[in-house]
């Protein structure tokens, strides 16, 4: 079994900053790609950026220049360091992984959820 456990959500002033984390644990053989998604209110979850496990990389193009993602692949761990926040990027923010529970079979994860508001 493979836990996904986020943290560093909470209320932030427009044009602040936050750093949410997503830590995986348990047993597996490795993670592919890792990436964070968000869900506002009456909107359905979108992807926000995405890392690959050689650390390629994409954005939303609504975050591209403000948000961060990166990965520690000996803690298998992603992070998300997002600056310049705007009232919309208010949302519940999940961090997603394909990992590679045994050798060639690849299960998506998904962590707990960790609310992001930002006050205008």
């Amino acid at each position: 079994q493979v836990q996904m456990v986020e943290s560093g959500g909470g209320l932030v002033q427009a044009g602040g900053s936050l750093r949410l984390s997503c830590a995986a644990s348990g047993n597996f053989f490795s993670i592919n790609d890792m990436g964070w998604y968000r869900q506002a209110p009456g909107k359905q979850r979108e992807l926000v950026t995405v890392i690959t496990s050689g650390g390629s990389i994409n954005y939303a193009d609504s975050v591209k220049g403000r948000f961060t993602v990166s990965r520690d692949n000996a803690k298998n761990t992603l992070y998300l360091e997002m600056n310049s926040l705007k009232p919309e990027d208010t949302a519940v923010y999940y961090c997603n992984a394909a990992v590679m529970v045994i050798q060639k079979i690849v299960v998506t994860y998904w962590g707990q959820g960790t609310q992001v508001t930002v006050s205008s």
